[in-house]
């Protein structure tokens, strides 16, 4: 079948040896699904789930019953005291904004740890006359990885010691940076260091790629989400997700919607089911976005690029580095992808000067929902390593196809 697609005999003899050693690593992978489908269940049980739950509501949303359940179902899972999970987050940018300005004032410190955050949350933080935290008078410090793509501890430490910080950022994947993604084991290291020293300081974790990924999720007083990232399992159209301390999610309701009226309003406008259906599906579609990345790993590897987790590497989210070092055979795998999907094959992707980035990105994805980043698809800033940023995968069979028509796009380069 591959043939028809055009696949060169080479990439399918590099496809059957790939598959041949990444069986044990599914396996794996298939131990952690099964664990989080079962931790969904279990929170879908306890607020006995129903079919009452799927209607939606309009106007204002008062008594939205379906919501709410859906808000204590996402606060069981993350074990959390309360949850935002809202149809009007139009992206994890958007979530992440509101959670900055729900919980920051004037004069408070904003204080990430990983590095610069991702760079949709550049204007966010520091744009000129825009309405930026920046504007509103809100200080930033950031501190930057060391050499080893690890948090500088002891400087963190150090510093909130000797000055009032508001809220600690940490990053859990690696952006558009050819850095590691952390654990939950090693932010839940940070997070409890950072607390032995400042209780009060508040740490959130911008979660995006992450959830599911691992058995347990990080241990924040805030983790914020998308659900046409991994929580939607692509059945999600739009929105996002705020889990955290109830007096925090209280805070951040108040921005979302106005203050003293914060989780009571906000009509689902019928999406309930999607919501909970997409949650439902959400293990199992992250595993299938796990082996995706770790045959595209593998495959890349075997063609002499650089990959980002290895393919036999333990990993924290569902993005797949791969380091090019070259303009054009970025381009090509990009273009791959975009003509291995089920969903605009017949589309060229070219880089563009895409609103919220610095740099022109190029962007490739087939996809149901817009912009999904559950679906496979590959992104990248063109600049250097010129690396490509791919995640995603609704079922490997698809995901493998993608991979194999950029592998073909490459193979004679």
């Amino acid at each position: 079948m591959y043939s028809k697609f055009g696949i060169d005999e080479k990439v399918i003899n590099l496809s059957k040896t790939s598959m041949e050693q990444i069986r044990p690593v599914f396996d794996e992978i298939s131990k952690i699904v099964e664990h989080n489908t079962l931790k969904v269940i279990s929170a879908m049980q306890e607020y006995q789930l129903s079919e009452m739950h799927f209607h939606g509501t309009t106007g204002y949303g008062y008594d939205d019953v379906g919501r709410d359940t859906i808000e204590k179902i996402y606060a069981k899972i993350f074990g959390t005291e309360d949850a935002l999970v809202r149809i009007q987050f139009i992206s994890g940018t958007n979530a992440l904004t509101t959670m900055l300005f729900g919980l920051l004032r004037p004069g408070d410190t904003l204080m990430p740890i990983t590095g610069k955050p991702y760079d949709t949350l550049s204007d966010v933080i520091n744009g000129e006359n825009i309405g930026s935290l920046k504007d509103f008078g809100v200080n930033y410090k950031e501190f930057a990885l060391d050499d080893d793509g690890n948090v500088k501890i002891d400087e963190v430490l150090n510093y909130i010691k000797e000055n009032k910080v508001k809220v600690i950022e940490l990053q859990r994947s690696r952006g558009y940076s050819f850095r590691k993604s952390f654990s939950v084991e090693y932010l839940d290291s940070i997070i409890e260091k950072i607390k032995q020293v400042d209780k009060d300081v508040i740490v959130v974790v911008d979660n995006c790629y992450g959830e599911f990924v691992e058995k347990e999720e990080p241990k924040a007083d805030v983790l914020v989400g998308s659900l046409i990232k991994n929580m939607g399992g692509g059945i999600a159209p739009t929105g996002a997700y705020i889990v955290g301390r109830k007096d925090l999610i209280e805070l951040i309701a108040n921005r979302h919607t106005s203050p003293g009226v914060g989780k009571e309003c906000g009509a689902s406008l019928g999406f309930n089911k999607q919501i909970l259906q997409g949650l439902f599906f959400a293990p199992h579609i992250v595993g299938e976005a796990l082996k995706t990345a770790v045959f595209a790993a593998n495959m890349m590897e075997q063609m002499g690029f650089i990959a980002s987790p290895k393919w036999n590497e333990k990993r924290a989210d569902i993005i797949q580095a791969i380091k090019f070092g070259n303009e054009e055979k970025l381009i090509k795998f990009c273009q791959g992808i975009q003509k291995g999907s089920a969903i605009d094959s017949h589309v060229v992707p070219y880089p563009w000067d895409m609103p919220g980035y610095t740099d022109k990105v190029i962007m490739a994805a087939g996809a149901f929902n817009q912009g999904s980043s559950i679906e496979l698809s590959a992104d990248a800033p063109i600049r250097e390593p010129y690396a490509a940023y791919m995640q995603g995968g609704l079922t490997f069979e698809s995901g493998k196809l993608g991979i194999m028509s950029a592998a073909n796009m490459l193979i004679d380069m």
